[in-house]
């Protein structure tokens, strides 16, 4: 028997791919057994051995025999020169670590899956330390109960949603590669990227010769086949198209390293976005929000899959919402009335002395919708609220509320005085500092009120200190009543993107508002006594809260909207006066002669002045600013100065658009916390929408800050086509690192062949840079670069840092760390990576202590792979990290080998800032223009031994580590100060 095999299940397991399965044998070859005369199964063993290994047999489902030995022929050599006794053999004793053991299992395919359950700290190497063998090991024995998938045509959902899962406690993939051949049923589909059905209507010869028993369904044709370009595997995928326009993954395929051009389109080229196909765009299909929403928490592994499971129409934003309002409402009341029964007897309870906050609510009927709102409201806020309630002659339970809510302070009216009146009779009551005025009709989301207070106890912005605070409006059809109101010239309103999604970034940052809904306004209490409330002229309705809001601005009282108070409203549920015309057009008119002053000052109603009139703030400077992806601090390469810029330009009051060159593909929860609420984070859209986005806000841009000298050649096209809209704008290129050099660099490091001298590189790199009034370089070695090429208008702006106050001395820290974003495979951080490791490391082993560990911190996208690094026992893999803080806090000296690389490492910054010294290579000390063995030690990569003895002198020498630490520290707080920073900025845009 071979090495390996044994006919015992090892470690109780059910499943093991390293045993042989007599029962499962004597099925699967039991025309030979029968033929041959071995009816005993405990003869099947000894058969095995003797004859079945020389047939190409395969011991159990879970090894395919036959198809390892053409997959791997150096594995059949070997067999044939008695290496090994069979493939299987090979597999068990050393096999297992680097092959696959079935056509229908895929080892990195399998571990990646792991990476992304388990996270970026997922190592595999870790599995023999919990006693797997492999990832196939744990796969048998784990994964396939937890619904995993083993390869990208195996999804265990897909499985069972064709054939099911019939034997009690069976497992997905145990089952499907147990089932033999089933001529006379539909081969259940296993996945979606390959249809069994079209394949067998497609290819005659593989009906056929399954038919004839050659194969054991069409998938297994099309995975072991020998000529495995000839076949596609589904409608909407082509081999010749795909090599026909990829030419850079032809030879890759011709030497084998991919089976064939789909194998390379599901590891490469579906998150490159490249066509599957002539008919498919997979770049228009991923702009999709749906589409990008459901392909980021999983639903689908990317955006193919997408496609394929939803027969290419992807679902939009419900459509259909605006036209279901009226049933919505229904609901609504319905729901109302279900709560009901629930909120009576006195639960609800307001009973305070010293109240944050004062609530006026103004109710005519209604009884179960004002319970529910009152309801909304007390668990909203746990702080002491003191609500005013006005009966406004009611004539249904109001009129005894107080017997169903503690704590009520109620004003009754006999008749029906509307809400104006009514507000300003709850205004006599009010005890608290703040004010909210509250519709009777309506639901709070989470955190509503305790938002709303916030806005208004800080600062205010720009000296302006917050008077009003207004909500988004969403109403019961899920979209939007309003974000923010605007107030056009002739005095009429609009509820800012009316009928939109609530989620659109329109909607979701901070801005003055000429004035917000009274459904929920929250106000100064000083402010209205300052007013005297809502003018009495405007009773019984319409214009009040508008008319409030516009003599609070002209008071010197900032009004804000704030996305993060989201409040649901029924949406004239409350009001007897919806038909008021003649109402209206009274108010309407007292509205522009009160206020003529305010109104000459504002836009003439247009669609294409609306960018402008949603913020009130006529001195606010408008900055587009365009990036690779959205600025998270967590990728890394120059993102985090971007994120520095953006913060900078709202410190300095500006207001700032942010767009990305390419749809963010993480998550809408990344955004929170990364950027000021003042931003407008255009997620939803990218580089071939920006046209479009531009010309909808004509004028509407002071500056457009272009981020990397790339992205200018990307959007020269669109600002010709834009430059009416622009017309008076400033264009600033940062060019954030020239990569010229560290391009030249990468192509000597690697021994590539030169086409272009460094000089013509730099020419062609700033061949767009003539179109801007301003140029700017991240250092000054750039700087003169860009001025040997003939430009005039640069100027340097670096990195931003604060001091950290609180950073731990020597004796509080421990080990080494590098920190970097691994954005592919080739990036200098997974250089310098792979060079220090296979250079550096090795010395260190001899030099420092074991328990000194070499921690890897840093985002990791899924093209990049650091299982190798994993392997070293001093290695630590931190991952993505969303505080960087603690790490730097609790290491002794930072590492950059640095190879190649363009600008000013912002790394360094960092931890010079948290008191980390650093060992660098000579090259980020030039860049960085400190001095070597002063601010840094240095090191040239040509000399692993010297980066090491710095490694050790640094970490081992007391004296020196805090020499060069206060250096450091001296140079942040003399370079990179925030205040600076800023100074840099305002120059640069010199908007005087």
């Amino acid at each position: 028997m071979s090495s390996g095999i044994t006919s015992e299940k090892q470690d109780g397991q059910k499943h093991d791919w390293a045993v042989f399965d007599p029962e499962w044998y004597g099925a699967h070859y039991a025309d030979v057994l029968h033929c041959l005369g071995v009816t005993d199964p405990a003869a099947y063993a000894d058969f095995y051995s003797t004859h079945g290994v020389a047939l190409r047999h395969s011991p159990n489902p879970y090894f395919d025999e036959s198809w390892y030995l053409n997959r791997y022929p150096a594995v059949a050599r070997a067999v044939v020169e008695g290496g090994f006794t069979s493939g299987f053999d090979h597999y068990c004793r050393t096999g297992f670590a680097t092959h696959n053991p079935h056509w229908l299992y895929d080892e990195a395919f399998y571990l990646a899956s792991l990476h992304r359950a388990g996270g970026e700290a997922f190592q595999p190497a870790r599995l023999g330390e919990d006693g797997f063998r492999n990832g196939y090991d744990h796969y048998m024995r784990v994964g396939d109960a937890q619904f995993l998938s083993g390869s990208w045509f195996f999804d265990p959902m897909a499985y069972m949603a064709g054939a099911g899962v019939a034997a009690p406690g069976g497992t997905p993939y145990d089952q499907a590669i147990r089932a033999g051949p089933t001529p006379d049923t539909a081969e259940p589909r296993l996945s979606w990227y390959f249809d069994p059905d079209w394949y067998l209507d497609t290819y005659d010869d593989v009906k056929a010769g399954l038919q004839a028993g050659a194969w054991r369904s069409a998938l297994h044709h099309y995975l072991t086949n020998e000529t495995p370009g000839a076949y596609n595997p589904n409608p909407f995928f082509s081999e010749e198209f795909y090599g026909r326009v990829n030419h850079d993954v032809v030879d890759a395929v011709a030497e084998g390293r991919f089976r064939n051009f789909f194998e390379h389109f599901l590891i490469f080229g579906v998150h490159e976005l490249r066509r599957p196909c002539a008919d498919i765009d997979l770049e228009v299909y991923y702009r999709n929000a749906t589409v990008q929403q459901e392909v980021g928490r999983g639903d689908c592994p990317d955006a193919f899959a997408h496609f394929l499971a939803h027969m290419r129409r992807p679902e939009g934003d419900a459509s259909f919402l605006k036209e279901s309002e009226p049933l919505a409402k229904k609901l609504h009341l319905e729901m109302c009335r279900i709560r009901l029964p629930l909120l009576l007897g006195g639960e609800i309870d307001f009973s305070c002395d010293r109240p944050d906050l004062s609530v006026i609510i103004v109710a005519h009927n209604l009884f179960s919708m004002t319970l529910n709102a009152l309801a909304s409201l007390r668990a909203n806020y746990n702080g002491p609220i003191q609500v005013v309630v006005v009966d406004s002659g009611s004539t249904d339970s109001i009129r005894q509320i107080e017997r169903h809510v503690r704590g009520l302070d109620v004003v009754r009216f006999p008749g029906n005085v509307g809400f104006l009146l009514g507000a300003n009779a709850g205004l006599e009551k009010v005890r608290a500092p703040f004010t909210l005025y509250l519709n009777n009709d309506t639901e709070l989301m989470p955190g509503a009120v305790g938002h709303a207070l916030a806005r208004l106890r800080d600062g205010g912005r720009g000296g302006v200190r917050t008077g009003v605070v207004g909500a988004k409006l969403v109403r019961t059809n899920g979209l939007l009543q309003e974000a923010g109101s605007i107030v056009w010239r002739d005095g009429s309103v609009q509820g800012y993107l009316r009928d939109q999604s609530p989620d659109m970034p329109e909607a979701g940052f901070v801005r003055s508002v000429d004035y917000c809904s009274g459904a929920f306004l929250m106000v100064r209490t000083e402010v209205l006594h300052e007013l005297g409330g809502f003018d009495p002229a405007y009773a019984p309705a319409y214009f009040e809260e508008t008319d409030l809001c516009v003599r609070a601005r002209q008071a010197g009282w900032d009004v804000v909207y704030d996305p993060a108070v989201v409040v649901l409203h029924y949406e004239y549920g409350t009001s007897s006066f919806v038909s008021g015309g003649a109402m209206i057009a009274r108010n309407h008119a007292l509205f522009r002669s009160r206020h003529a002053d305010y109104l000459r000052h504002k836009p003439f109603q247009n669609a294409l002045l609306v960018a402008q009139a949603r913020s009130a703030d006529r001195a606010q400077k408008h900055v587009l600013f365009v990036e690779d992806r959205l600025p998270y601090r967590f990728l890394g390469s120059g993102f985090p100065r971007a994120n520095d810029i953006v913060h900078a330009l709202v410190a300095l009051g500006h207001h700032v658009t942010l767009y990305p060159v390419f749809r963010p593909t993480e998550g809408r929860e990344a955004m929170h916390g990364h950027f000021p609420d003042t931003v407008e984070v255009i997620w939803d859209r990218e580089l071939p929408e920006l046209e479009s986005f531009i010309k909808s806000r004509p004028g509407y841009y002071d500056a457009v800050w272009i981020a990397r000298t790339h992205n200018a050649d990307r959007l020269a096209p669109v600002l010709v086509s834009c430059a009416q809209a622009l017309a008076g704008s400033q264009l600033v290129v940062d060019t954030e690192a020239v990569a010229a050099p560290r391009e030249h660099m990468r192509r000597v490091l690697g021994g590539e062949n030169m086409d272009m001298t460094v000089v013509q590189m730099l020419e062609h790199e700033f061949r767009h840079l003539f179109m801007a009034e301003k140029i700017v370089a991240v250092n000054e070695r750039d700087a003169d670069m860009i001025r040997a090429q003939g430009f005039g208008n640069v100027s340097v702006l670096g990195h931003v840092q604060d001091r950290v106050a609180a950073s731990p001395g020597w004796d509080g820290r421990h080990d080494l760390l590098f920190v970097g974003a691994m954005h592919d495979r080739d990036t200098p951080n997974m250089d310098s990576l792979r060079w220090f490791a296979g250079h550096v490391l090795p010395l260190l082993d001899a030099m420092l202590p074991p328990d000194v560990r070499f921690s890897v911190c840093g985002y990791l996208d899924r093209r990049a792979d650091l299982s190798w690094l994993a392997e070293h026992p001093r290695v630590s893999l931190l991952g993505r990290v969303e505080d960087v803080a603690p790490v730097y806090a609790r290491h002794r000296v930072f590492v950059a080998p640095t190879r190649y690389a363009a600008g000013i490492p912002y790394k360094l910054h960092e931890a010079a800032a948290h008191g980390l010294p650093c060992v660098a290579s000579s090259l980020l000390c030039e860049q960085l223009g400190w001095s070597a063995g002063e601010d840094m030690l240095c090191a040239s990569v040509a000399d692993p031994q010297a980066f090491a003895d710095a490694i050790v002198r640094l970490y081992t020498d007391h004296a020196l580590w805090e020499h060069v630490r206060a250096n450091a520290l001296a140079r942040i707080m003399r370079e990179n100060a925030p205040d600076l920073y800023r100074e840099t900025i305002e120059s640069i845009l010199d908007f005087s």
